[in-house]
């Protein structure tokens, strides 16, 4: 809602001529939209526009082609450089919950160089309500321009991005855990929406191109998403966040709540030398919160569990100040420990 006022105030002072200026930015949308140009056949079927070649990857045997079925996207806004982002709607087959996400793929990902190449997925998780949409959607943050620019400039990798809805509704939050009795929104995050991600874009089979990024509640998401499911995603940025589970819903229900604890995650993984993870906290100067990321991280950044404060000077608990951060220095981060997409030579 407040990105929304943002741009309906934009519009009033800009008149026209803001909108003659940005028409590019809503053109096409609703339409239908494919990402790549080699889209999954149907179940059972084979595409005979596809030829057999590029039907499979070459060289890496990580590399995991769409495996489908192919969703149904709808832009709902474009891009500076062209790229879209889209819609569609998903029915998990593991949790049973049905919800929106959000998708966008870089300039790279059309690239005939990388047609056999799988590309980093970077799961983008709001804050707030995280329903009935996720703000990372909104252009107006500008978290794809800096994968972008970053990506050109040789800082970042060119990340697939996907923006699932966060909650299954606005009256409370669910710490993407699958509570008692309620939605099963874990489920839904550590394994319908990579299902999804792998069924419609060129990805890879390790968690070596698997990461997340949230603010605020979704910051807390990403983070206990990767210490609860370290073989599925290797890093998370996290911007913000909370650090223990203080859904309301969790009442009556201790043991499912320790077990979605990132502190108690987290020392499960030290004790038993589990897979290396990555941790990029975020926090801005002018916000609360660094207490509790500095406590978090000199109990528990060792052995396995690799971990980072940035400090985001002047910076407040928003989006834009958050992808700030991710400029100045959290995307490069990232990028070091995820897999680069890899075009073929020539």
């Amino acid at each position: 809602m407040w990105i929304s006022a943002v741009v309906a105030v934009a519009l009033l002072l800009g008149g026209g001529g803001f909108a003659a200026w940005k028409l590019d930015w809503f053109s096409g949308n609703g339409e239908a939209v494919t990402f790549g140009k080699n889209p999954p056949p149907a179940a059972g079927k084979s595409d005979a526009g596809t030829p057999a070649a590029e039907a499979k990857p070459s060289g890496d045997p990580d590399v995991l082609m769409p495996t489908g079925p192919k969703a149904d996207f709808k832009q709902t806004t474009k891009l500076d450089d062209g790229t879209i982002i889209a819609k569609t709607r998903v029915t998990g087959a593991k949790s049973g919950f049905e919800g929106d996400v959000w998708v966008w793929a870089p300039k790279q990902y059309d690239d005939p160089k990388y047609a056999k190449s799988g590309f980093p997925v970077l799961i983008a998780l709001p804050g707030g309500n995280g329903f009935p949409s996720n703000y990372w959607s909104d252009r107006s943050l500008g978290l794809q321009k800096a994968i972008s620019e970053g990506a050109q400039a040789g800082t970042s990798l060119p990340f697939i991005v996907i923006m699932p809805v966060l909650n299954p509704d606005a009256k409370y939050y669910y710490d993407g855990s699958d509570i008692p009795g309620q939605a099963k929104m874990g489920t839904w995050m550590a394994e319908d929406v990579p299902d999804f991600a792998k069924a419609n874009f060129r990805t890879y089979k390790s968690r070596d191109g698997w990461a997340f990024m949230g603010s605020s509640s979704g910051a807390f998401v990403g983070m206990k998403t990767v210490l609860q499911h370290p073989d599925k995603f290797k890093a998370v940025i996290a911007s913000g966040g909370e650090i223990v589970p203080d859904s309301p819903l969790w009442k009556g229900h201790q043991a499912e709540m320790d077990a979605n604890n990132p502190e108690k995650l987290a020392q499960k993984l030290i004790d038993t030398k589990g897979p290396e993870v990555y941790i990029n906290f975020q926090i801005g100067t002018k916000e609360s919160g660094k207490e509790r990321m500095a406590k978090f991280q000199q109990q528990y950044a060792k052995g396995p569990i690799k971990m980072t404060i940035r400090d985001i000077q002047n910076g407040e608990h928003n989006g834009w100040h958050y992808v700030r951060g991710m400029k100045e220095g959290s995307l490069e981060w990232i990028s070091k420990v995820l897999k680069a997409p890899k075009p073929e030579a020539g």
